[in-house]
């Protein structure tokens, strides 16, 4: 009966070890593929990864130009304005001038027809009361 017993667990350490070796063949077969998997991604990938490297070359030129733009039609508004507010006070200093002397001109006329009136008014009153 030993013997018997002894048969059996020869065959069962017979059937372990061959589903062992099975397993580990199983395993080394899943292992190939999963590295061939891998190769193949990573060639479709690489293809990808060189055009987003160039969309973000291209990106990156996109957005410096666009800021030298900006920077050229600040600088051109901010001439713009200085030329606008030089201007405009040349012109304002232009006016003002004659203006003044117009005004003084006209205070001066006013003044002298006031003292026109005043001595025509001083010959009125002198005349009314002489009549009264």
């Amino acid at each position: 009966m030993a013997d018997f017993f002894l048969g059996v667990i020869a065959v069962a350490t017979l059937a372990m070890a061959v589903v062992q070796v099975g397993v580990i063949v199983a395993a080394v077969r899943l292992a190939r593929r999963v590295d061939r998997l891998a190769d193949q991604v990573e060639q479709e990938i690489k293809p990808m990864f060189g055009h987003l490297n160039a969309i973000g070359r291209d990106a990156s030129h996109a957005v410096a130009v666009a800021a030298a733009q900006v920077d050229r039609a600040d600088r051109l508004f901010a001439d713009a304005v200085q030329r606008i507010e030089q201007t405009l006070n040349s012109v304002q200093a232009s006016i003002e001038g004659p203006a003044r002397e117009g005004r003084a001109l006209l205070a001066g006329l006013r003044a002298a027809l006031g003292a026109l009136r005043g001595v025509g008014d001083t010959r009125r009153g002198r005349q009314g009361r002489g009549e009264d």
